[in-house]
């Protein structure tokens, strides 16, 4: 292992902390080292024993640790590293980064840093948006700190706005990008190039009246972060998103519909494709005769009808597309009894190649529940059912994609 594979990951005090588990997982599967200095806030969000199982190194935290310093010192620490990243990277850590300030083990390693330092910023939108942040962001930007994200999205404190972290797929593709450059191994890395992908992702709203819509729980979490680890891995993706909370992943061309005849038809412009992946919860029926005006209760007890008809069969479509069919057509299934039979039957009758089917039903634990981020899913194919274990569902995206492109490239 080289030291250009080295990633010396500071982990500061935000609550998107919690996410590091993941980006280290993801950057150890790209080929990466890890090497982690924990501040104190960090330390409150999560654990060194954490960090240390899963970066398989030890963990450092203390400027004035005298056996750390005899065995690693501080200096020594981003000289045996190809990159300095610090995730999250908090307005306070970002403050003192701009002003050299060196109180702690993560800013003395900064300042003392001769390699690439990258930023994924993490913070209330309305402190992204502070003068002083704008004007420390700005310094740091001048002197050569990368920065990946923030993006827009739902904060812990449930606020809406810009300063969520950015993901850890993106994070770990900036990484990658940074250390790799633009060839050799990392092109190599990227099976998919020359790939277009198209996924479907989120709920579809049929309109019952103005103010009434038929729906379902779908967050879009898995089909975003399919579509995030497709083009990670290289290919030109569309994701065709009903409406969600979730922010449109980097890299990816993203068309917003909200009716399942809009997807449909937003899917078969995007053709032809190599690969489709229906992640969609796709509403089976719509309203006959959506009413203009908001319909009226008509008296204490009343009661009302509501004709339905189906709605086009998206799955289906792609799958019987002729010569503009995708090499590969991949369905979602979720269930809530005979998961493997179901989805098995579903497959069959779609025509599609593979299935991915998940539990649903909200006996089934917290990864059977819609809107969770993890997810316990089998990957159905005409070889029989493959039971993945629980996953978050940007693990699931990546593992999927991975198997998507040793297919094609199998094929090919």
């Amino acid at each position: 292992m080289t030291e250009q594979n080295r990633v010396l990951l500071i982990v500061s005090g935000g609550i998107a902390a919690c996410k590091c588990p993941e980006l280290i997982r993801l950057l150890k599967r790209r080929g990466f080292e890890v090497r982690c200095i924990l501040t104190r806030g960090g330390a409150r969000f999560i654990t060194p024993m954490t960090l240390a199982a899963l970066s398989g190194d030890k963990v450092y935290e203390d400027l004035f640790s005298l056996t750390d310093e005899s065995e690693m010192g501080h200096i020594r620490l981003t000289r045996q590293a190809g990159l300095v990243l610090v995730a999250p990277a908090t307005a306070n850590i970002m403050a003192r980064m701009a002003n050299g300030i060196a109180d702690d083990l993560a800013t003395t390693a900064l300042l003392a840093a001769k390699v690439p330092i990258m930023a994924a910023p993490a913070m209330n939108v309305a402190m992204w948006e502070h003068p002083a942040t704008r004007d420390n962001i700005e310094t740091l930007k001048r002197r050569g700190v990368r920065l990946v994200g923030p993006t827009e999205g739902e904060m812990a404190c449930g606020e809406w706005g810009m300063g969520r972290m950015a993901e850890p797929p993106d994070i770990a593709e900036a990484v990658e990008d940074l250390l790799l450059g633009g060839g050799g191994k990392m092109s190599a890395m990227k099976k998919l190039k020359g790939r277009r992908a198209l996924v479907t992702s989120g709920p579809t709203l049929e309109a019952i009246d103005p103010v009434r819509y038929i729906a379902n729980r779908s967050s879009g979490k898995q089909g975003h972060a399919i579509a995030a680890a497709i083009a990670g891995q290289g290919a030109d993706t569309t994701l065709v998103s009903g409406p969600t909370r979730q922010p449109d992943p980097e890299r990816v061309k993203v068309v917003h519909v909200e009716t399942a005849v809009e997807m449909l038809a937003a899917c078969e412009r995007e053709l032809p494709v190599d690969i489709a992946v229906c992640a969609a919860a796709v509403s089976d029926w719509r309203a006959a005769k959506p009413s203009a005006q908001k319909i009226k209760k008509t008296g204490k007890k009343s009661t009302a009808s509501l004709a339905l008809i189906e709605n086009p069969d998206i799955l289906g479509s792609l799958c019987a597309a002729g010569e503009r069919r995708p090499r590969l057509v991949v369905g979602f299934a979720a269930e809530t009894e005979k998961v493997i039979e179901n989805a098995a039957a579903k497959r069959k009758a779609k025509g599609c190649d593979w299935i991915v089917a998940n539990d649903v039903s909200k006996g089934s634990g917290v990864s059977g529940v819609m809107g969770a981020d993890t997810n316990t899913v089998h990957l159905i194919t005409s070889d029989g059912a493959e039971s993945w274990p629980e996953m978050t569902k940007t693990e699931v995206g990546l593992k999927l994609a991975l198997r998507i492109a040793d297919a094609l490239e199998f094929e090919t």
